[in-house]
């Protein structure tokens, strides 16, 4: 796992050098705004350090240890971290009209719904993410109907691949990808839908979700019909079918989809996906996640959701770093998709897309989806969020 971190943080920051370039300031120029005394933590430069952050035009200007010049606005960050504004790659949040605001004050500056409709009622969302202040994208379920109660593909001819391409079609500018999910009960052939789900993507370079755990299929036979770049998440989901064995090895299929650029994502959720236990498991066995994400919708925070930040602390009792959890958010996350590609950074030239969050220790509990406490001593709160160089 460390040397796959290593990677991707290296990779990260070399397209980050190649995108945004060298700028050259003057240093007694002033600047629109100043995030001054914070924990800058940004892991796609590797920097985790007392910082003042510069930002001119909606771009970050500097970020250097002491910025001497003057500023239209400061914001005091002395005790707060200072970190790439968060990116959550599956949440629910074009259901409402609110969820994107409601999210962005959790530090969220970009989002992707993962699936909530399908090629029907695709609109809905789109008037949602079209309208969102952050950048906000679609997953278009494979069923035409969308998430529904009697399952998504149960009859698989809302699995419709022409309905399904001629939607994406039309709406390539917010619909990024498609959603599958396979769990028993939500489909009526898990394998049919994900390979209906490839013919539509793989010709138009897009990935693929799947929602994995309990499925109908054995695991190795759905993750062998992923393609590099497509996305599994929950990735913490108990048996039958999960991604570690009966003697806590994880599955060679896993470790293979793994290796040709499959990304594991945790997709938190409330009901079904995550238990303390596998957890430990699958962790021991030295498999961590790509990327953090909430399964977010309207009624988190009377969940064990919460928000993003509380959800990227869960992982802190297992030895999970603090600069390792805001990269599973930011570089990490900005590298799935390709309209966050330029995100996820606070390299100089970047969009000034900011989250200030709090590092509060103390007694904390966390909830699994089977109501199973774990204490921890660590919690990130979210403090206040600077979207495009504007304050929000």
């Amino acid at each position: 796992m460390f040397n796959r971190r290593e990677f991707c943080a290296a990779a990260a920051a070399t397209a980050a050098s190649t995108a945004f370039g060298s700028r050259v300031r003057a240093a007694d120029a002033p600047y629109d705004l100043i995030i001054k005394g914070g924990r800058v933590i940004d892991p796609s430069v590797r920097l985790d350090g007392l910082r003042d952050v510069g930002i001119t035009q909606g771009r970050i200007a500097a970020v250097e240890r002491t910025l001497a010049a003057s500023a239209t606005t400061t914001i005091d960050a002395k005790g707060k971290l200072v970190v790439p504004g968060l990116i959550d790659i599956h949440t629910h949040a074009s259901r409402t009209a609110e969820g994107p605001g409601m999210v962005l004050v959790d530090g969220i500056t970009g989002w992707i719904d993962a699936g909530s409709y399908g090629a029907d009622g695709i609109e809905a969302g789109i008037k949602v993410a079209r309208a969102s202040p952050q950048q906000g994208r679609l997953l278009i379920n494979v069923g035409r109907a969308g998430i529904i109660a009697e399952g998504d593909t149960t009859d698989l001819a809302r699995a419709d691949v022409g309905l399904l391409r001629e939607t994406i079609t039309a709406h390539r500018d917010l619909i990024v990808g498609i959603k599958a999910r396979l769990s028993k009960g939500l489909t009526a052939n898990d394998a049919e839908a994900l390979r209906r789900a490839q013919e539509v993507a793989t010709p138009l370079g897009l990935p693929v979700m799947i929602h994995m755990g309990q499925t109908e299929s054995a695991l190795p036979k759905l993750l062998d019909l992923l393609k590099p770049g497509d996305i599994v998440t929950h990735l913490f989901a108990p048996p039958p079918n999960a991604i570690i064995d009966e003697e806590g090895k994880i599955l060679p299929a896993a470790l293979a989809a793994r290796r040709r650029g499959v990304v594991f994502d945790i997709g938190y959720g409330r009901v079904g996906h995550l238990r303390w236990d596998l957890v430990e498991k699958i962790l021991a066995a030295g498999f961590w996640p790509d990327t953090c994400s909430t399964d977010w919708n309207a009624d988190s925070k009377t969940t064990g959701v919460v928000d993003l930040p509380n959800c990227m602390s869960k992982l802190f009792s297992f030895g999970q770093t603090v600069s390792d959890a805001i990269a599973s958010a930011t570089v990490n996350a900005a590298r799935t998709f390709p309209v966050f590609r330029d995100r996820g950074t606070l390299k100089v030239g970047a969009v000034a897309d900011v989250a200030l969050l709090e590092l509060r220790e103390g007694d904390f509990e966390f909830v699994d989806n089977y109501d199973n406490k774990r204490k921890g001593k660590q919690r990130l709160f979210p403090a206040g969020t600077v979207l495009a160089g504007k304050r929000v």
